[in-house]
Order: structure tokens, then sequence, then C-alpha cells
């Protein structure tokens, strides 16, 4: 009894001290979509890379655990901000404007900007010769930065460098403004071809790993980098992804102490105007793709109504396609799939964003109208079907002076739920580069940091537009409303 008594006292003991002192979870931020650096593998969709490989080096060094958390580049010192997670490694180069808003570790890679272009375009050696062109940079990277300085230049902001070199090869784009690494890893794994390297390397830069101002995991990281830079692990993981020796990087990036100071304040007077252009553009969207739509999805709704069983079952295929994929499958097949296949069968095709937005947005809308359109013109009586056939309509005129006009007063409701859901849809237009309303706001913060006040001011908008609409089409239906 006292040999069992002891062992029990002593498994108490254990797991006291195991409950007491657990190993602690850092929660890491990264944008899996920067190969080599963040990537997810193809065969087992887990997110790797050399920054992967590195922050789990460190967590091992520091006794902690790394817990990865998908987070688009935009959205990590936000998300730094807020708390929501401890740390940030995505191959973020070290400014003096992020610095302003969170801290980073000593460096631990040394990269550069270099220009992208088609071997069959425009000469371009260096940024000078980037004025008034065309430019696709991955939003919030450096890349960006630079591009933004170019007088009249046409920046498309992407989420990825792969969807920038995309727009690139597609020839919608002159250059590509992004990381030296990431770009001729892309371009390799991709198989981008007629792509090159144009010029000298733009500027020598620095990779820190990020946290929040303050926060204590940075000493340890600190830390922890130390010693894999001093117990040759670094090195041995660099010739792993890269097939070369390290270079000797400094404790503290050139530059960054002169010119770090205060946070800058958020300019009222520009995120308004930002916000009021994407708005407009946003508008703009709406009222073409809820057009183009709505006519679409009449000649579905009458071609369901013909008696033609073809005509049914082709309708039907569009239908299910269309609501039963996501929008923004879609606006990437018209964009970037459909140019991309038919210049590998050697036909010359481009499509610029304002179309293939529309276009998408258009068909997709056209899918769901159709079905409102139908069940409103098949919830009116059959009575009043039968009375136009006895009174000599023919089907055309049944249709338009009979049908119509009692079946458009039912579905006003359902018209505008959708186009007010379309006017918070042209958001995914963002995804192509298109600067609408949501995007402007993306900008905005990726530049000054300030996720809260932006956001809900973008949110704000949204709301303003919205409501304007659901007034407008409350109006409207008590027009056409029918005297008691």
């Amino acid at each position: 009894m006292l040999t069992g008594l002891l062992a029990g006292l002593l498994a108490v003991g254990l797991a006291g001290s195991l409950w007491a002192s657990p190993v602690k979870t850092w929660k890491v931020g990264t944008d899996p979509t920067f190969p080599p650096f963040e990537y997810r593998d193809k065969t087992t969709n887990q997110i790797t890379g050399f920054d992967i490989d590195l922050i789990e080096a460190i967590g091992r060094q520091a006794g902690r655990r790394i817990e990865l958390v998908a987070l688009p580049f935009d959205g990590v010192i936000p998300a730094l901000q807020s708390g929501t997670i401890d740390a940030a490694i995505s191959a973020m180069t070290i400014t003096a404007d992020r610095a302003r808003a969170i801290d980073f570790s000593r460096p631990y890679f040394q990269a550069g900007q270099a220009i992208v272009v088609r071997e069959n375009g425009p000469a371009i050696n260096g940024l000078e010769d980037l004025k008034g062109r065309r430019i696709a940079v991955q939003i919030g990277t450096t890349g960006a930065l630079k591009a933004s300085e170019v007088p009249d230049a046409r920046v498309s902001s992407f989420d990825s460098t792969p969807l920038a070199l995309q727009e690139l090869a597609n020839g919608n784009a002159d250059a590509v403004v992004s990381d030296i690494p990431a770009i001729l890893y892309a371009i390799d794994q991709a198989n981008l071809t007629g792509l090159r390297i144009s010029g000298e390397h733009l500027s020598s830069e620095y990779y820190g790993i990020a946290t929040r101002q303050g926060s204590p995991v940075l000493a340890s990281v600190n830390e922890a980098l130390a010693t894999l830079f001093s117990n040759g692990e670094y090195a041995a993981l660099y010739r792993r992804w890269f097939g070369a020796e390290p270079p000797v990087l400094p404790e503290v990036a050139p530059g960054l102490e002169a010119n770090r100071s205060a946070q800058k304040g958020l300019d009222l007077q520009l995120l308004l105007v930002n916000l009021l252009k994407g708005a407009a553009i946003t508008l703009l969207l709406t009222v073409l793709s809820f057009s183009f739509g709505l006519a679409g999805g009449i000649g579905l709704a009458m071609l369901l109504q013909a008696p033609w069983p073809l005509a049914h079952r082709l309708c039907r295929v569009y239908i299910e396609f269309f609501r039963g994929t996501p929008m923004l499958v879609q606006l990437f097949l018209i964009y970037f799939g459909l140019p991309a296949l038919l210049q590998s069968l050697q036909l010359p095709f481009t499509i610029d964003r304002m179309p293939a937005a529309v276009t998408a947005l258009s068909l997709n809308v056209a899918a769901y109208l159709s079905e409102t359109l139908r069940s409103g013109i098949e919830s009116i009586d059959r009575g009043q079907w039968e009375a136009a056939d006895a009174l000599g309509f023919s089907p055309l005129e049944r249709m338009r002076f009979v049908i119509a006009p009692q079946a458009i007063r039912r579905v006003i409701p359902p018209l505008a739920n959708e186009f007010i859901t379309l006017i918070k849809d042209t958001s995914l237009a963002a995804v192509i580069g298109f600067d609408e309303l949501f995007r402007q706001g993306q900008l905005m913060v990726a530049t000054t940091y300030r996720a809260f006040e932006i956001y809900i001011a973008v949110a704000l908008v949204y709301l303003v537009m919205t409501t304007t609409a659901s007034l407008l089409f409350k109006r409207l239906e008590r027009r056409l409303r029918l005297p008691a």
C-alpha cells in the first residue's frame, strides 16, 4: 500500500509540473504564396519553404512550438498589431516605414528587387524606363512601393508574385517588380516562358522576422537566430534551399535606426479621395454587370419557357455551372486561364481587366436572375395565361402585356437583393488587380498599417451604397404596386 501511495503521489506531482509549465506555442503568420520562402507543397498541401524551416529551427532553439497561420501578405502587419499572431515570417523586407508599426529581428536573409519583362517586350533597364508603363506587383511588398514611385506608371496590385508574373506573360503588363529569389523560383516552377530579368538589380535589402512592438518574443527570436548563425545550422539550411554559401549578415539592417521615427498619422483627405475613387469603380462594375446580367437572365428565362427540350438542357447546364462554382474561380478562368490557354495554342489573345470583370460578374448574375425571373413568371396564375390565349394574344404578346408586368412586380425584392449582393461581390475583382473600393482600402493599409480605421471607412462606404440601393428599389416597388 505504501509503495502504491508513493507511486500515485509521484504521478500526481509529475502531472502537476507538466500542467504548470507547458511548452508555449508561438502563432507565426506567413503568406504561403511566395516560393521558395513560403508556399504549399503540391503533394502534402503543407506550408513549407526556407522561411518555414528557419522558424521551426528558431522554435526548437527557443523551446517553443510553432503554429503557422496563413495570411495574405497585406494582412500580416494588422494581425501583429491586433495580437492575433505572436510573430511573422514572410520574406518581409525591413524598412523604416514598417518599423514604425512593428519590430523586426536582426536580418536573416539578404535579397534585392529586380524588374522582369517579356523577351519580346520594350527595352527596360531601370525604374526610369518604366515611366508611363504598366507595372504588375504583389500588394504590400517593397516592389509595390518602388513601382508607386515611378511617374505616370499604371500599377496593378495582385495577391501574389506568380499572379503578377502571369499578368506579364499574358501581355497585360509591361513589367513586374519583385524580389529576385521569388521571381526566379516562380518562373522556373510555373514554366513561364518568354520572361527575363532586365537590367541591374534595383536594390539590396534584408528580410526580418516581425513581432508586435514591445513584444518579449523578439528577444527570444534574436537569441535563437544568433545561435543558428554561430552553430552552422543556418548555413546548412541556406545551402539546402539555395545551393550556395550564405552572405555575412549585419545585426541591424543598414539605415533602419537612422530613419526610424514616430508612426505617421492617417491622411484623411487622401483616404476620402481614394475611397470615393474606389466607390465609383465599384458602382460602375455593379451597374454594368447587373444590366448585362439582367438581359442574359431574361433571355435564359424565356428559353426555359419555350417548348424546346434541347434549349432547356443547355440553359440548365449554364445555370448549374455558374451557380455551382465560385465567382472567384470564374474571374480567374476568364482573366488568367483563357489568355494562357489560347496563347499556349499560339493564338495571340489578351483581355483587359474591365471586360474580364464585367463578363465574369454578368455571366454569374445572369444564372441567378434567370431562376428568379423564371419563378416570377411561373407564379402567375394559369388562368391569366388561358385568358390571354382566349383573347387571341400571340405567345410574345401574352408575355409582354399580361404575364411580364405581373411577374416584374413580384420579383422586384429578389432583384434588389441580387443588386445589393453584387455591390459587395465586386470586391472579388481585386484579385485581378482591379482598384475598386476594397482594393483601395487594402492599398492604403499596405502603406499606412492603419487597418482598423481604414477598413471601418471602407465598410461605411459599402453600407451607404447598399442602403441607397435598397431605398431606391423600395421606391420602385411602391410605384409598381397595384392599387388596392
